[in-house]
């Protein structure tokens, strides 16, 4: 297995404009989601970027980065683009799609993506999930929930609460695809699920392809507002 961590980022964000560059403790956030990835040592890391601005960023900081067009619809896309510039010779058979938005993600979860893939041939995509973090998570819609059957394969994804009084898994946005999954997924219209539920892992569910989870310690700080945003540079002050 040779895999490639790729992190897709773009300025227009709708609740959060130009979040990749986000100041976080003197350092803009991709750039901080780009030294957690290459901490992680799983392979090459390169930024998917959106927007001249964000390559300069990252190159900046001395990391790699390749520009895509900014009108593509989603993070996929934007991966799949980049790897047909930094990989035309298909040397990397697994790809880790890293949001950028996850300025303080574990190294291990990023690993534990990859291991998933490398001990399972039945993987196709790897992802994670983490408990539930308070009660008020059940009835969140921002918080997606994983349902996992015994063996660690996800059977759905969904915004609403589960039925039942028994834990909820929180999904986290970091998905490890074998090249052949990732491409049969991008090459598929959204399907009905996705679009009911505005979840596009269950374009993959739909397509047959199986998804996998590994169990993370804690779910990761995400930034997708504002108040993320105050609260990752608090603990910025924390850890560094």
């Amino acid at each position: 297995m040779n895999p490639i961590v790729l992190i897709p980022a773009r300025l227009a964000a709708t609740r959060l404009p130009g979040k990749p560059l986000a100041d976080i403790g003197g350092i803009p956030m991709i750039v901080r989601v780009l030294r957690q990835a290459q901490a992680a040592g799983v392979g090459p890391v390169a930024v998917a970027a959106g927007d001249s601005a964000i390559l300069e960023a990252v190159e900046a900081a001395g990391g790699r980065a390749v520009m895509t067009n900014p009108d593509l619809p989603s993070g996929s896309d934007r991966i799949l683009a980049a790897l047909s510039v930094l990989d035309p010779d298909r040397r990397h058979d697994v790809v880790i799609n890293l949001q950028g938005d996850m300025p303080f993600v574990d190294p291990r979860v990023i690993q534990a993506c990859a291991r998933l893939l490398a001990d399972n041939p039945a993987c196709d995509i790897a992802t994670l999930v983490a408990s539930e973090s308070s009660p008020a998570d059940r009835t969140n819609p921002d918080v997606v929930k994983a349902v996992i059957a015994a063996d660690g394969r996800a059977l759905y994804f969904t915004r609403s609460a589960p039925y039942g009084d028994a834990p909820i898994w929180r999904h986290i946005g970091i998905y490890g695809y074998r090249r052949a999954a990732l491409e049969a997924f991008n090459a598929a219209a959204p399907s009905p699920l996705e679009q009911r539920e505005k979840l596009e892992q269950l374009r993959a569910l739909e397509l047959g392809l199986s998804i996998w989870a590994a169990v993370a310690a804690d779910a990761p700080i995400s930034v997708d507002n504002p108040a993320d945003l105050e609260r990752a540079r608090e603990f910025a002050k924390v850890v560094s």
